[in-house]
């Protein structure tokens, strides 16, 4: 133990540690780093075998310097992983991840992920570049040890008739092409308890439901289709999840979302990055879908998504359209990065027009504008002089 700038420095000696707690500082480094610690003593040659988390990715390992750029060794990867693979014996495996980005045999591949299936792996996350659905062997569809199931695959996804997570609780595509309408139905039918589901820039080729009692969780982020502005003309997403607790849209409304129950939804977030040019066109999307939260207690929308439907020119139009609980429900508003623009203050003025029983209402100043005193002072008394439909709402600027 030594003094260092007036604070006590502690050696640690991890050799005294016992084998179960250095299993688990291993489980938490890169599988790379986990096997490079079997040089640093007897003790350690052999530890990282058990290590319960295996992490692969072509990008990270083995890579070589070529024309100016780090590349990774393809033939250094795959030697890498069968070693790790034939030696590594934990007695259960937890999670297993691998990326390749360069690394392309799609008979090599599926024998990895087989691998990882026979030894009963509980989180399986998957990023496959290549446009090879062959890639993914058909026991991955048929697993009982499952838990978390990631897969990121530009590409559409070959499904059995029929599909079996039963212990399946969070699942996540990533880009995706959904090309039949009954795809999701056939996933999730497999998974009766699923709780989570993250759909990440998939491309919908076709109508798609998702119905599912078990879901709690449910995040849509649609950016796929980034710059065709003039393209609305998307696939219908049709959600029934009764159940379903927390819901995350992050898109440009290129689809339709369409839920047929909203009535156990706690808590939602919405972005909607709109472009100028589409702005008219995205408004009645925007709203539509807003309506269909009507039972939600706590609704987040984005400084984008309130610029876009704030600079519509209708204002008032748009917030005669929020659905009626809006006036009915609405305790708390808190609005961040405020900079007293005329369409701000238009929005809020509207809301303590309506909301009825409305107790609070938090404005957070931008960094921007947070020593302008003269926009503050003239925000404030825009907002103060309006007839309150809640005479009780409490005006906070921060």
């Amino acid at each position: 133990m030594t003094e260092h700038r007036g604070h006590k420095q502690h050696d640690i000696d991890f050799s005294n540690l016992p084998d179960c707690i250095l299993d688990q500082i291993l489980s938490f480094m890169p599988t790379k780093d986990a096997v490079k610690t079997s040089i640093l003593s007897t003790r350690w040659k052999n530890l990282w075998v058990s290590v319960p988390n295996i992490d692969f990715d072509d990008a990270l390992l083995c890579a070589r310097e070529v024309d100016g750029w780090r590349r990774p060794h393809v033939t250094s990867f795959v030697n890498f992983v069968e070693r790790v693979l034939r030696l590594c014996n934990p007695s259960k495996m937890e999670k297993f991840r691998l990326s390749c980005r360069v690394f392309r045999d799609a008979f090599q591949i599926r024998s990895w992920i087989s691998h990882a299936i026979m030894h009963n792996v509980q989180e399986l996350d998957l990023s496959l570049f290549a446009k090879d659905p062959s890639m993914i062997p058909r026991s991955v569809f048929h697993n009982t040890s499952l838990v978390s199931l990631k897969i990121r695959m530009d590409c559409a996804i070959q499904l059995p008739s029929h599909v079996s997570f039963p212990c399946l609780k969070a699942l996540q595509l990533s880009y995706v092409q959904f090309l039949h309408d009954d795809f999701t139905e056939t996933f999730l039918s497999g998974c009766p308890v699923l709780e989570k589901l993250i759909l990440f820039n998939n491309s919908f080729k076709s109508n798609i439901t998702i119905s599912s009692s078990s879901l709690k969780s449910l995040t849509i982020r649609d950016l796929s289709r980034f710059g065709e502005i003039d393209d609305l003309s998307g696939c219908k997403i049709k959600i029934g999840a009764e159940n379903l607790i927390y819901f995350e849209y992050i898109g440009y409304l290129s689809n339709w979302i369409m839920f047929s129950d909203t009535s156990s939804l706690d808590i939602s977030f919405i972005n909607i990055p709109t472009h100028n040019e589409r702005l008219q066109k995205v408004a009645n999307r925007a709203i539509d879908l807003l309506k269909q939260l009507q039972y939600v207690v706590s609704l987040r929308l984005s400084n984008l998504t309130l610029q876009g439907l704030m600079h519509l020119g209708e204002n008032n139009l748009i917030w005669s359209s929020i659905p009626i609980c809006m006036s009915n429900c609405l305790k708390i508003v808190a609005m961040k990065n405020f900079h007293g623009y005329d369409s701000e203050i238009c929005l809020l003025k509207n809301v303590l027009k309506t909301a009825r029983v409305l107790e609070r209402m938090d404005i957070r100043w931008s960094e921007t504008y947070l020593r302008d005193l003269k926009r503050k002072t003239n925000a404030r008394k825009e907002l103060e002089k309006i007839v309150k439909s809640s005479p009780a709402c409490v005006i906070k600027f921060s």
